[in-house]
C-alpha cells in the first residue's frame, strides 16, 4: 500500500522555529494554560509540609556535661534539653556578688553617717592641735624680744615662727575634719555610692542570665530534630547544639507563581491535601515573600517551570495536623475568583 509522504521542512524554516518562534510559542501556551486554570474553581500548587525550625545555640564555649533528650523526642516548652559546664561562670558570679555586697555596705555606711566614736576622736585631735598652737604662740612671743635684744639669733625667730605656722595649720585641719564628720555625707557622695552599687547589681544580673543560659531549654513545644554534638564536646560560642521543630501547627511551603500573586493575600483560606491522607485540611496563608524567586523544578507542573514565583506559607488547622511529620509532599488548592470575560 502506498502512503502519501509529508513534505520535508526546509532546514532554514526549522531553525527559525527552534531558535526564534519556539520560545514564543511555549510562552504563549503557558499563559493560555494559566488563564485556563484561573477560569476554573481553584488553582493547585504542590509543596511540602514543614514545621517552624528553631536552632538553639551555645551562649558560651563550655563543654556539654549532659544531654537530657534524644532525637525524635516530643518536648514541652521550657523542658531542659542539655546542660553546659557552669563552673567558670559560677565562679565569676560569686566574685561579682562579693563586690556587690561591698558596695552595699559602703552605701549603708554613708547613709548612716560617721560613728560617735569617730566624732569624739576628732574632737580630741582638735583639742590637741589647739594646745600645740597655744604653746607655739607663747614660744614665738618669748623669742621675739630676745632676738631684738640680740640675745638670740634671727634664725631662732624664724624657727619659732615656722613652729607656730605648723601648729596653726594642724589646728585648721583638725577643725575641718571634725566639721566634716559632724555634717555627715554629702548628697554627691551618696549619689556616687548609689551609682556604684547599681552598676555592681547590674553586673550580677547579667552574669546570672549568662549562667542560666548554660542550661538549654525548649523555647516552644515540639520535636527534637537534631542533636549535632555529644556529651563532653565543647561547642564554640554561637554554635548550634540542638534543632527543634515546633510551633502551634505545621504549614505548607509552596511557591506561588507570579501570575497568581495578585489573587492571593495573607489571610486567604485554602485547602491542603497531604499525601497519604484522604481528608482535606483547612489552611490559611500566613506569609508571602515580597521578593520573587525562580520556581524550583519540583514545585509546579512542567509548563509552569522557569517562571518567577513567591515563597508562600499556608498554616494547617485542626488537631490532626499537629501530628503530621515534616517533609511530606502535599497540594494546596486556592479558590480563586474567575476572571471577567
Amino acid at each position: 500500500m502506498l502512503q502519501a509522504k509529508k513534505p520535508l521542512m526546509p532546514h532554514r524554516q526549522a531553525d527559525r522555529i527552534s531558535g526564534g518562534y519556539l520560545p514564543w510559542l511555549l510562552a504563549l501556551s503557558l499563559f493560555a494554560g494559566l488563564a485556563a486554570c484561573q477560569h476554573h474553581a481553584g488553582f493547585e500548587v504542590v509543596g511540602t509540609l514543614e514545621w517552624d525550625r528553631f536552632e538553639l545555640t551555645a551562649d558560651a564555649a563550655e563543654p556539654i556535661i549532659s544531654i537530657e533528650v534524644s532525637e525524635g523526642d516530643a518536648v514541652a516548652a521550657g523542658q531542659v534539653l542539655l546542660r553546659l559546664d557552669s563552673g567558670r561562670l559560677q565562679a565569676r558570679l560569686d566574685q561579682l556578688q562579693a563586690l556587690l555586697a561591698q558596695q552595699e555596705a559602703r552605701l549603708r555606711e554613708l547613709q548612716r553617717g560617721p560613728r560617735a566614736e569617730c566624732i569624739t576622736q576628732a574632737r580630741a585631735t582638735l583639742a590637741g592641735t589647739e594646745a600645740k598652737l597655744q604653746a607655739a604662740n607663747g614660744e614665738l612671743e618669748r623669742v621675739r624680744p630676745l632676738v631684738k635684744n640680740k640675745m638670740l639669733s634671727p634664725q631662732d625667730l624664724d624657727n619659732a615662727q615656722a613652729a607656730r605656722d605648723t601648729a596653726l595649720a594642724g589646728r585648721d585641719a583638725a577643725s575641718a575634719s571634725l566639721t566634716e564628720l559632724e555634717n555627715g555625707s554629702t548628697r554627691e557622695e551618696l549619689d556616687q555610692a548609689v551609682a556604684v552599687r547599681d552598676a555592681a547589681a547590674a553586673a550580677v544580673r547579667e552574669q546570672a542570665i549568662s549562667l542560666e543560659r548554660l542550661t538549654v531549654r525548649a523555647p516552644v513545644a515540639g520535636v527534637i530534630d537534631d542533636l549535632p554534638l555529644e556529651t563532653g564536646e565543647r561547642p564554640e560560642q554561637g554554635a548550634v547544639v540542638a534543632v527543634l521543630l515546633g510551633g502551634e501547627a505545621p504549614y505548607a511551603r509552596i511557591y506561588l507563581p507570579e501570575p497568581l500573586r495578585t489573587g492571593v493575600a495573607v489571610g486567604d483560606s485554602a485547602k491542603v491535601h497531604v499525601d497519604g491522607i484522604e481528608r482535606l485540611f483547612d489552611g490559611r496563608v500566613r506569609r508571602i515573600s515580597a521578593d520573587p524567586a525562580f520556581t524550583p523544578y519540583y514545585s509546579l507542573t512542567e509548563r509552569d517551570r522557569s517562571r518567577l514565583s513567591y515563597l508562600t506559607e499556608v498554616s494547617l488547622a485542626g488537631d490532626e495536623a499537629r501530628g503530621l511529620p515534616a517533609g511530606v509532599p502535599l497540594r494546596v488548592v486556592f479558590d480563586l475568583q474567575p476572571l471577567a470575560e
